[in-house]
């Protein structure tokens, strides 16, 4: 395998759900940023596409998961236009931006959930996806499963990857692995990218 047919997936890494102030937040996504940029990098520098998968909630809420919409009202609406600071979808700067970057909102978990994805990849010819980003459990896991049931192959960079505890993280990857994901780091997924 070599690095073309393969895409990059940056999932949810925005200030709403990294700063501890925004009640969003995960425990451990700030801690990721540094391997999430050298992943980025890497990609970048591979000729690797590189596609940031976020969430912008609407003011009114309208579109907010039902689990989530009450502590959202009460922590300020994050993640919604004219949020600023800590509870804004602005990412880190570390991330930069590159020229060929792509740009997806998605309304719920999966980043394929009724978002245009697998389209972009189909054209692209992408045949493996790399995901990194916030939470496991949840983001990382169904955009997992959804690249799984249509026929991708998978890479999670579990040091690219965050959930609100360690066991949680360490049960989530392991779950993943089974259904044939390949778990990795962002020190060793050149391995997979680049033989």
């Amino acid at each position: 395998m070599d690095g073309m047919g393969s895409a990059l997936i940056v999932i949810d890494m925005q200030n709403g759900f990294l700063e501890p102030e925004s009640p969003l937040c995960i425990a451990q996504a700030k801690a990721t940023v540094p391997a999430c940029a050298r992943a980025i990098g890497q990609a970048r520098e591979w000729g690797m596409p590189v596609i940031f998968v976020t969430r912008i909630y609407r003011e009114d809420g309208s579109d907010v998961e039902l689990g989530r919409k009450a502590v959202w009202e009460a922590g300020g609406r994050p993640l919604s236009p004219g949020s600023t600071g800590p509870l804004s979808p602005e990412m880190p700067e570390a991330f930069g931006e590159g020229p060929g970057d792509y740009h997806i909102v998605k309304p719920r978990f999966s980043a394929f959930f009724q978002t245009p994805l697998d389209l972009l990849l189909r054209r692209l010819k992408i045949a493996r996806v790399c995901l990194i980003g916030t939470t496991t459990p949840n983001c990382i896991r169904t955009t997992c499963y959804d690249a799984l049931s249509l026929d991708y192959q998978v890479l999670i960079l579990s040091d690219g990857c965050s959930s609100n505890t360690d066991a949680i993280q360490q049960a989530n990857l392991e779950d993943m692995g089974r259904v044939g994901a390949v778990i990795t780091t962002t020190g060793r997924w050149q391995e997979f990218i680049l033989s």
